[in-house]
């Protein structure tokens, strides 16, 4: 029969001396079932030496076959290396793990240059040798299985013809179910070995709210985590997501479980406890656990990446209208009978906000794992570069190019992208013109790649030359790269073009809308990943080339520009700032795309924008009201929200009025706010990551000494912890003054710190262009004369 079905997950069990293919599935009913393949066995390839015959190895190979996991086949296949036609040996054997096993004992076989893609996960190499992808419709010929009462699905079925795709773009009705746990910490940081957990919140998206509490005493979570187990196997959620909870909620009810006896026993099959995974991910056999953080953790623009604050960003649920408490006083809410129902209010808006998350994060998350395809519980844990990398695997196969080792190397620097000099000063109708996907472009245009580099002499008929670098790159036939590429950026105008069919607020919009962003953001990794040292397709070169080749572009736009008479503000990588006159710059969209080859699109206009001297820096006022802060100290992650709020502020009143004076008293306002007491406490925290363990520092700089009191509370910091702090009142120096945040009462802060090291250095950056002094920021009443005083009085002396 042919099965229809949407495809979450896939693993491996071995059975006897088989690999069994495990595809976790929902049918068109959206029921969980299960199809296995035992059909399938690992392999990998062996690339002999340039003068060595690929068929006198084969007796050699073959003489390594070990009864335990037999080697069941050796054949010569044609394959690239490179771009570069090779013979290799394909080598088949029982057991996935002895894979492994089996590369160690080849490479010293003699003859051996390279043994290649036996480090490819099995299940993954299932589904790259059969073209398939989680997050997409399959179609199958399958027969049905005998049910097993180890698995907790619908039915099962056993493969038995070759899959292809079901036509179907949307997902099915996925159930997805939020949960958040809270332990007792009376000595900060919670212990598993002495801790309990003592709440944890469940939300799911049929409607359904449940907050589970655990009894009195050491072992109050005896009879809570079972019930845990058993909410999870009733509801039987597809995905369930939480935040940090592959960090923290997760590795803590296992560790809880087992010291306790408890079998944590909430995946589909009847061994399915959670266990880590690849990319530090946990696994839960037939579910998606999505760690939503992963996701968050790639917006930028949040300083701090908690939930509260994330969720605020996104507008899921605001600060102000959730309960919060200090996490180093849950226990006390805990202890104490009258506050615990607030505890469960904490609780509760927690695992609200994280199942509002993944309404905004899911829908990406999907399109990327069908692109890339990594299950979605992995496509978050793992990295862009990695992400990428997976999707050139798949690549890799279907033009039978082998894929190289990952191999250490060390930190290597290029040349980057052009950053212009920007024109000092505030600008009007200013317009901002970005090149789309510049960068892949010229990858494509100048087929650049490994595989196409010429080491030695090639003439410019049949080369490309990167000017000022010397490289040559073969103008045929189209390189891995360049394939890949023009795929991407294909399929990206392709969904573009959909999406214009449907209107915004329907679901067809929405999935295509996530789509060509995922494919976006892979599209543009691809020059990053050239020159990432940990990539198995790692290319210095190349890298050099597409940044010489853009900072020739940008030039060569710019001179395009001048010569249609649009003044050019500023210019950084594929981006430049110009006078907002639109029939010029209709004319030089026209150019450059017939002269560069290249496609460049409007994709802002500043109704001022003020620039000082310094590259990367500047402010800009939108044309529906938003101010753009670049390169200034608010962006910066060792600055105060206090520091934030006050450039901001100076930045919209310069540019939004236009007088200077507005922002001197707005600063004023602010100091004097600050001096009375009335500046909330979060908004002085100082934020800063330990980048190494506490005692590998030989200065103790403020988040250190802050750190090191973090630790006597019971607080456990790595290297990668962000510490908060604030600085207090006293003689000593500021580092001996820095308290974490947590433990700082609002009376103790020492508010001239704030005004001389945080608001005053945050608006003069901006302030200080204008002739405005410290001094005058800080004065009670009339300021010094400066030229914003002697130019205000002069105009209405002349009224």
């Amino acid at each position: 029969m042919m099965i229809r079905f949407y495809l979450l997950d896939v693993s491996y069990e071995v059975r006897g001396r088989e690999p069994v293919i495990l595809l976790w599935g929902l049918n068109e009913k959206s029921e969980p079932i299960l199809l296995i393949d035992k059909s399938f066995r690992p392999y990998f390839y062996i690339l002999p030496e340039e003068d060595v015959d690929a068929e006198k190895l084969i007796p050699l190979i073959k003489a390594l076959s070990k009864p335990s996991s037999p080697i069941l086949e050796v054949k010569v296949v044609d394959r690239k290396y490179y771009g570069r036609p090779v013979k290799a040996l394909k080598v088949t054997t029982s057991i996935p793990e002895y894979v492994r096993t089996y590369r160690e004992e080849a490479k010293k076989v003699k003859g051996v240059s390279e043994v290649l893609e036996a480090d490819i996960r099995f299940s993954m190499r299932y589904l790259i040798d059969k073209d398939i992808s989680p997050s997409t419709w399959l179609e199958v010929e399958a027969v049905e299985s005998e049910g097993s009462q180890r698995f907790r699905v619908r039915k099962i079925y056993e493969v038995k013809g070759e899959f292809k795709n079901a036509g179907i773009d949307l997902p099915p009705p996925l159930k997805v179910m939020a949960f958040d746990i809270e332990a007792y910490n009376p000595r900060g940081s919670p212990i598993p070995e002495k801790d309990p957990v003592i709440i944890v919140s469940l939300a799911d998206n049929s409607g359904d709210l449940e907050i589970l509490t655990a009894g009195e005493g050491p072992k109050g979570d005896l009879d809570l985590i079972p019930q845990f187990t058993e909410r999870v196997r009733a509801k039987d959620p597809d995905i369930i997501v939480g935040y940090n909870s592959n960090g923290f909620d997760w590795p803590y009810l296992v560790k809880r479980a087992e010291l306790l006896g408890i079998k944590l026993d909430v995946g589909r099959s009847a061994d399915g406890l959670p266990r880590t995974s690849v990319y530090g991910h946990i696994s839960i056999p037939g579910r998606l656990n999505v760690d939503l953080y992963d996701f968050a953790k790639e917006i930028y623009e949040v300083k701090v990446k908690s939930l509260e604050e994330v969720a605020e960003y996104l507008g899921v649920m605001k600060k102000s209208e959730r309960v919060l408490i200090p996490w180093f006083e849950i226990y006390k809410y805990w202890d104490d009978k009258a506050k615990r129902e607030t505890l469960l209010k904490y609780a509760r808006d927690d695992v609200i906000s994280t199942l509002g998350l993944a309404d905004k994060f899911i829908p990406f998350a999907i399109q990327l794992s069908s692109l890339t395809g990594l299950p979605l519980d992995q496509v978050g844990a793992a990295s862009v570069g990695f992400r990428l990398e997976w999707f050139l695997i798949r690549a890799a196969r279907k033009f039978k190019e082998l894929v190289p080792n990952r191999v250490e190397r060390p930190y290597s620097t290029y040349k980057g992208a052009i950053v212009l000099q920007p024109v000092k000063g505030i600008h009007e109708n200013i317009a901002v013109l970005d090149f789309s996907s510049m960068y892949p472009s010229l990858m494509i245009k100048y087929n650049i790649g490994p595989d196409t580099f010429v080491d030695g002499e090639c003439s410019e008929e049949e080369c490309y030359v990167i000017p000022g670098l010397n490289y040559r790159f073969r103008k045929e036939p189209p390189g891995f790269y360049k394939n890949v590429l023009t795929t991407l950026l294909s399929l990206r105008k392709k969904v573009k073009e959909e999406l214009r069919k449907y209107k915004p607020d329907s679901p067809q919009y929405r999935l295509l809308n996530e789509r060509q962003k995922a494919l976006k953001v892979l599209a543009n990794a691809s020059y990053g990943y050239m020159g990432w040292t940990g990539a198995r397709w790692y290319f210095k070169e190349g890298a050099e080339a597409v940044t010489a080749l853009g900072r020739e572009t940008i030039q060569k736009a710019i001179e395009i520009a001048k010569e249609l008479g649009l003044r050019v503000i500023y210019g950084d990588t594929d981006s430049l700032f110009v006078s907002n006159d639109r029939d010029k710059i209709e004319q030089f969209i026209e150019k450059v795309r017939d002269e560069l080859g290249l496609e460049i699109k409007v994709d802002k206009v500043y109704t001022r924008v003020f620039f000082t001297e310094a590259k990367k820096r500047y402010v800009g006022l939108t044309l529906d009201g938003r101010i753009d802060i670049v390169g200034f100290e608010a962006v910066r992650g060792d600055w105060t929200d206090i520091a934030k709020d006050v450039q901001e502020k100076v930045a919209q009143a310069l540019l939004t009025s236009g007088k200077p004076e507005d922002a001197i008293e707005y600063v004023r306002r602010v100091i004097k706010d600050l001096r009375m007491g009335r500046i909330p406490l979060e908004k002085l925290v100082i934020w800063k990551k330990l980048t190494k363990k506490l005692e590998e520092y030989d200065v103790s700089a403020p988040h250190v000494e802050a750190a090191k009191k973090l630790v006597e509370l019971g607080v456990k910091v790595v290297p990668g912890t962000e510490v908060g702090y604030v600085i207090t009142k006293g003689s000593g120096s500021i580092s001996s003054r820095a308290v974490p945040f947590i433990i700082a009462k609002p009376e103790d802060i020492d508010t001239e710190y704030y005004v001389k090291h945080q608001i005053l250095p945050a608006a003069l950056r901006i302030l200080s262009y204008f002739g405005i002094t410290e001094k005058q920021l800080e004065a009670a009443g009339k300021a010094q004369k400066t030229l914003v005083d002697f130019l205000t009085s002069k105009k209405q002396k002349s009224k």
